[in-house]
């Protein structure tokens, strides 16, 4: 991962390339890797039960990797995102980034995550207002979930009622981790 000084005005500039994804953390360019593909394939089944569930019951919208503008000098792409249907209303979902932040942001740990900059992220997520966020660990077969109501972390299932009106969500953590990657 590398790192170099930049408004955000510079960052709105890059060019698109393929391979080549950029974060901002508070006027720091980040250029991520590309991720393996057993992330994408942990990434897709999050996405997927997820999005199953929020479309049922029309919660909103979920979307994966686009960029959302935490704060003036802050840009991140969570993995997957939940944004509520209230919330989406003030979203122009026709521009990148949006300004604002997803009701839930899912990041699945890669190796070249640190956890400085994962825990850095969580903190820029929650301070500009989302609601929780999900870190998925592949290698320990965990999620931990951030919110106001401190850290979480589940090994079997995840169950959330808050972030969804009080309807249950559950997550099978054995289906997400599994590694069979052609369920």
């Amino acid at each position: 991962m590398s790192t170099s000084r930049m408004t955000f005005e510079e960052f709105l500039q890059l060019p698109e390339e393929p391979g080549k994804h950029y974060e901002l953390s508070q006027g720091e360019l980040v250029m991520e890797p590309s991720p393996t593909f057993r992330h994408n394939i942990i990434r897709k089944r999050i996405a997927k039960l997820l999005d199953e569930f929020v479309t049922t019951h029309q919660l909103g919208a979920v979307t994966v990797e686009n960029d959302f503008r935490l704060a003036p000098d802050v840009v991140r792409n969570p993995d997957v995102a939940f944004v509520g249907k209230g919330q989406l209303k003030s979203f122009d979902v026709d521009r990148s980034p949006f300004e604002g932040t997803p009701t839930l942001a899912v990041e699945v740990i890669s190796p070249s995550n640190s956890a400085e900059d994962m825990l850095l992220k969580v903190h820029q997520y929650l301070n500009a207002g989302c609601k929780a966020v999900w870190v998925a660990y592949p290698v320990l077969r965990s999620l931990v979930v951030h919110d106001s109501g401190g850290m979480r972390e589940f090994t079997d299932s995840l169950e959330e009622t808050r972030l969804f009106g009080g309807l249950k969500f559950v997550l099978p953590l054995d289906y997400v981790f599994d590694p069979d990657i052609t369920k």
